[in-house]
């Protein structure tokens, strides 16, 4: 139930950030740019960009996680690729999805976080290169993540960005707030 719950609501988020032409952070916004520069589905493109991850996550976080990872990823890919057929939007307005779509997928993140699973491979590489050379985790996906928009603001319109920012700020004060260890955390 979690792994569906956690990914329907992350998918859900998507598929609101994707009809609005918005993008996201981490590896989910890489593949939505992606999306929006080739035409190519987001689910596609999303389960593509995290395969080089799943080597990092194995030497990283181990099997377990790894193969909870793989099977979140796929299962945001197939969701983001089918809710478009029952799910619609007559009217949405970009700041009000962008927040909503900002909650739904930071607590579908809590959700896998807490259930042993992620969604990207920038944090993976964040905790691989803080073993490996000491440079925080946290740093290299602020990094990542504003790389990441600092293009988009060239490709996208900038009002567009801006809101996709406040979602992601949504996002990662959820998760911020909510997936601390002292917490629930199931096995």
């Amino acid at each position: 139930m979690a792994f569906v719950t956690g990914t329907a609501l992350c998918a859900l988020g998507l598929v609101m950030l994707t009809h609005l032409g918005l993008i996201t952070g981490q590896t989910a916004g890489l593949a939505v740019l992606l999306s929006y520069v080739t035409g190519w589905s987001f689910g596609a493109v999303f389960f593509t960009v995290n395969l080089p991850f799943y080597l990092l996550a194995w030497l990283r976080m181990g099997p377990r996680f790894t193969l909870r990872s793989f099977v979140a990823v796929a299962m945001v890919s197939a969701f983001t690729n089918a809710l478009p057929h029952y799910v619609a939007f007559d009217r949405l307005d970009p700041l009000v999805g962008a927040l909503y779509a900002g909650a739904l997928s930071g607590l579908g993140l809590v959700i896998l976080f807490r259930h042993g699973a992620s969604l990207g491979g920038i944090g993976v590489l964040g905790l691989y290169l803080q073993d490996k050379t000491g440079f925080r985790a946290g740093w290299t996906q602020l990094l990542f993540d504003a790389g990441l928009f600092g293009v988009a603001i060239f490709l996208m319109d900038p009002m567009l960005v801006t809101y996709s920012l406040i979602g992601a700020v949504v996002t990662n004060l959820i998760i911020g707030v909510n997936h601390r260890r002292d917490r629930y955390i199931a096995t």
